[in-house]
This record gives structure tokens, sequence and C-alpha cells, in this order.
């Protein structure tokens, strides 16, 4: 028995799933990966989303109500530039990826030509991710707005950005 456990405490982190559970056991039936291991369809499209923030070229922007509760979707041969790359990561994990880790990433994952990450590339991260430690997959989305079903809920960050775009719309 490991040094610091209570009788009865199963793991020193209760939040996370044992090895022998279920993936996905405290989400209300929410699975990031589906049978075969692979993205799960409802996680796709929270990736398109946050892809999307960052991705050149941009996507259009939603108009009226839709600007809140509309998913962004990349456009098609859409990438990540080195500096939608940083932006991602200073969003997701607190600070831009170190020239060795971006190097790993054009070297291992799908790219443009440029270098750019490609949507295919940024699934294959969040795929072995994900495999790996879930909870950290959990941790990035919920950095990007979606709660443990996979809903993008409102950041007050979001909110922010929303009504400064409607005053200077509004006044322009």
């Amino acid at each position: 028995m490991r040094q610091g456990f209570e009788s009865g405490t199963q793991s020193p982190r209760p939040e996370t799933p044992e090895p022998s559970s279920i993936q996905g056991r405290r989400n209300t039936g929410v699975q990031l990966l589906d049978d075969e291991g692979g993205i799960s369809d409802q996680l796709e499209l929270c990736l398109k989303h946050i892809f999307a923030k960052y991705c050149a070229p941009r996507p259009p922007t939603p108009v009226g109500d839709e600007k809140r509760v509309a998913l962004l979707e990349p456009p098609p041969h859409a990438y990540l530039s080195p500096q939608g790359l940083d932006a991602w990561a200073q969003d997701t994990n607190g600070a831009p990826f170190s020239q060795e880790t971006k190097d790993e990433l054009i070297e291992f994952l799908d790219v443009t030509d440029d270098g750019g990450l490609t949507f295919k590339g940024f699934l294959q991260i969040y795929q072995l991710q994900t495999e790996n430690d879930e909870e950290e997959t959990w941790r990035d989305l919920s950095n990007h707005g979606f709660d443990r079903t996979l809903r993008l809920v409102a950041t007050r960050r979001e909110e922010v950005d929303v009504e400064t775009e409607e005053t200077q719309s509004a006044s322009s």
C-alpha cells in the first residue's frame, strides 16, 4: 500500500477514472473516443470550434444571436500558422510551445507544405493525448469554454468579447 492513502481510498486522484473503469464514467455518458479509439463525433465538433478560433484563413464570423450559440467551423484547407499555434498553446496550456515541441509536431503530425498544422494534425494531437490522459483533454476543453457534456458555455472573457464587438458595431 502506498503511503498517504487512507483505508478505502482507491486513487490519489479520485476524480480520475481508474484504468479498469469505463472511459467517461463521470461524464454523463459523453465519450471522447469512440469504440475503436478514434475521436468521437461530439469531441470532433468541439475541436473544430477550438481549431477555428486560431486557424488561417479565419472562419466567417457568426451574426446576431448565432454569436452566442454557434460553434465555429474551420474553412476548407485551414491550418494553424506558427502564430496561431502559439496562441492556441497559450490559451490551452498557459504558455506557447518550445521550438523543440514545434519541430516534433511538424515532423510527426499532418502539416501543410509550409509547416502549418492542419485540422487532421490537430485531431492527431487530441487522439494521442486522450488515449494517454483523458483528464488533460477535459482540462483543455474546459479552458476553451466546454463543459463535461461538451456544450459550449459562455465564459466571462467570451461574453466581454461579444459585448465589445456589439458595442463597436453599434457605434459604427
